[in-house]
């Protein structure tokens, strides 16, 4: 690792103690946001377009088949108190290589989706008890999945082995995914701070964000009060 580079992970880190929350912007993200910022605005295009369209049908008295999808999607989100009409949609690969995507949410009622970073302390005290609650439940009504927001796919393996280890020494025995391009992209784009936690139904609907890192039993109160929703 360059001079820089541990530089700035020590800026960060005292950042963390100071602040309680840890700055998630580093310098491995960059071409990501790059990234991020081309398909935002092809899909911005793409969204004009669809609604300029959708304009047009419903001044003909008529309704296209992609108008009718929205408005059923809407319909399905109306029934349920706090629950967003737009889903997420990702693939990425665990600590261990596997791939792992959004189809993961419809095995579990209530998914909690924990951003974190290695350098991070207020993420580091928070995961021993997102361990214990996740064991706590039964996986069909509640799973946690981490995103390790400054451990990308392809890193170097002794970054990936140093993750794993901060992991199991945690005991945060849940699934924990590498950053790629899908993930920032439909998490981390709105995210300024780690940690930040999303909390998502079945169908990948946000149903809650919450910034900055809570103890056991805070979140168990936060995760019971959505499963009682849904």
């Amino acid at each position: 690792m360059s001079k820089t580079a541990k530089k700035t992970l020590l800026l960060l880190a005292i950042a963390a103690v100071f602040l309680g929350g840890c700055s998630q912007k580093s310098g491995n993200t960059k071409n990501l946001e790059n990234n991020a910022q081309k398909e935002n605005t092809a899909a911005a295009k793409e969204e004009q377009k669809e609604t300029d369209l959708a304009e047009g049908s419903e001044k003909a008295g008529e309704q296209t088949d992609h108008t009718a999808g929205l408005e059923e999607t809407a319909e399905k989100a109306d029934t349920k108190e706090g629950t967003a009409s737009v889903k997420i949609a990702f693939e990425g690969q665990d600590l261990e290589g596997n791939t792992v995507s959004s189809d993961i949410l419809s095995s579990s009622k209530l998914t909690m989706i924990n951003v974190w970073a290695t350098y991070c302390n207020p993420c580091l005290r928070e995961m021993p008890g997102l361990g214990e609650l996740a064991a706590a439940y039964s996986p069909e009504e509640f799973q946690i999945i981490g995103v390790i927001s400054d451990v990308e796919e392809g890193a170097e393996e002794k970054m990936k082995d140093f993750a794993a280890d901060l992991v199991a020494k945690t005991g945060a025995d849940y699934t924990h995914l590498l950053l790629n391009e899908s993930l920032y992209i439909s998490l981390l784009t709105e995210v300024s701070a780690v940690p930040t936690t999303f909390f998502f139904d079945s169908e990948g609907n946000l149903l809650n964000t919450i910034v900055g890192s809570m103890d056991k039993s805070a979140w168990e109160e936060e995760i019971n009060a959505l499963l009682e929703k849904l």
